[in-house]
């Protein structure tokens, strides 16, 4: 394994995803290089900024969107959905079980690549334009995934839409289309796909016909594809990480979280115990994945990634812990501290993710609202970003104590992303660049 230098002075085994010290200088993909939520060690962002300081520029974004940008080199790259004038002579559809109304207009699924330094955008495409089959909940949008690059093509999902694959130029070099998803409620889609090598994994979690499906990078054919059943929508990102020499990736879920040979899609472990509505993001520590949710309930596990079968009830699971686990939010991993938000709401809560043991008494964070946005570590610090574009900062430390309140008065539901000098974030309509 490699062996990396992350912030804070600690030491950590890179594992998950990163295929070259490259990437390190990248935040190529959803929760960041280490796919954790730390940004690498040269990350330095700014602690405090509001509208008349530290803000180096601000973007108009073309339509709506919900989803994280990412950054490789001088560019970021970021999708976004706009509504359109143009009726559909589509007869209305309104399935029974849906609790939204799906539009009667189209959309225009876009693609922006912005210059990282300016602002300025660099190229913007039109992936496609089309009416949407379903409608989506009243905080989502219909451009919630998070776009991976790995350095030679921009892989981008619109879900129901279909898979792109672009140049970092902005050519069109594939796309793939699965079908039309059919999501709980009627409440939307976020399929981010996730890149490592010579693999690239979607998961595709609905309400029937789950499966998990790995593409070919170069192409778009598909190499395997693999059932999920009794899986349901869940709006999770897997993890690709590599144990013993062998590649694997864990997809969180309803039912259960499960790891697949990513070679062949064979399954090779699982476990029970999730809540519904899977939605956190696993993570890589030492020899474990660890995995959580937290709607109408709370779970979160260490799972051995070297089990094999069904180890819910196994001795060999590491820990458990069952209070305060979040729903939307992905868990934050900062040395040997996981941080999470309970549900959606501002209690935090700290565990030694070697023993799972609690580091102090949960703590409210009072001067945030509630949050959708993932905890990002930078420069010795911890971001927590509301929905109302308020960012807590705090220093990365046991006491975890309060270095500044900085305010956007926006719709911000995206996780922030720190890189070198420059912390971005992303609104429904606008990307901020923060900077000194």
């Amino acid at each position: 394994m490699m062996i990396c230098l992350l912030m804070g002075g600690l030491v950590e085994e890179c594992w998950s995803q990163i295929s070259s010290t490259e990437q390190l200088e990248h935040w190529h993909q959803w929760r960041g290089p280490f796919a954790n939520g730390s940004a690498a060690s040269a990350a330095r962002p700014p602690i405090v900024w509001d509208r008349s300081q530290n803000i180096k520029w601000v973007t108009e974004l073309a339509g709506t969107g919900t989803s994280t940008p990412i950054v490789w080199g001088n560019r970021v790259f970021i999708l976004s959905a706009k509504e359109t004038n143009r009726r559909s002579d589509r007869p209305p559809i309104q399935e029974q079980q849906s609790k939204t109304v799906p539009p009667d207009v189209y959309f225009q699924f876009v693609v922006t690549c912005v210059n990282r330094q300016t602002g300025d955008v660099l190229w913007q495409q039109l992936a496609i334009e089309d009416v949407p089959h379903e409608g989506h909940h009243p905080t989502h949008t219909y451009a919630g995934s998070s776009p991976t690059t790995d350095g030679k093509r921009l892989y981008v999902s619109f879900g129901s839409r279909g898979i792109f694959c672009y140049s970092l130029d902005g050519e069109l070099l594939w796309k793939t289309d699965p079908g039309d998803m059919k999501t709980r409620y009627g409440w939307g889609e976020s399929v981010t796909p996730v890149i490592q090598g010579e693999w690239l994994i979607i998961n595709w979690d609905q309400e029937e016909g789950s499966f998990i499906t790995c593409l070919d990078p170069a192409t778009g054919g598909e190499k395997w594809k693999t059932a999920r059943p009794k899986e349901v929508t869940s709006w999770n990102t897997p993890l690709v990480t590599e144990y013993n020499g062998r590649w694997m990736v864990v997809a969180n879920g309803t039912d259960m979280v499960r790891a697949y040979d990513v070679e062949t899609g064979t399954e090779i472990w699982s476990c029970a115990g999730q809540t519904v509505n899977a939605i956190p993001s696993p993570l890589r520590y030492a020899d474990s994945a660890i995995v959580m949710s937290g709607y109408r309930g709370a779970f979160a596990a260490a799972v051995p990634l070297g089990s094999v079968g069904n180890v819910t009830d196994s001795k060999t699971l590491k820990w458990r812990h069952r209070q305060g686990t979040p729903y939307v939010p992905s868990p934050l991993l900062a040395g040997n501290r996981l941080m999470f938000t309970g549900g959606n709401g501002n209690i935090l809560t700290v565990l030694n993710v070697d023993s799972g043991q609690p580091i102090g008494e949960p703590r409210r964070l009072s001067l945030i609202g509630n949050l959708y946005a993932s905890p990002v570590a930078a420069g010795g610090h911890i971001y927590f970003l509301d929905r109302d574009g308020t960012c807590l900062v705090l220093k990365n430390n046991d006491e975890l104590s309060v270095v500044a309140v900085n305010r956007l008065e926006d719709a911000t539901d995206a996780s922030p992303v720190a890189i070198d000098r420059q912390l971005f974030i992303r609104s429904r309509t606008k990307l901020y660049c923060i900077a000194e």
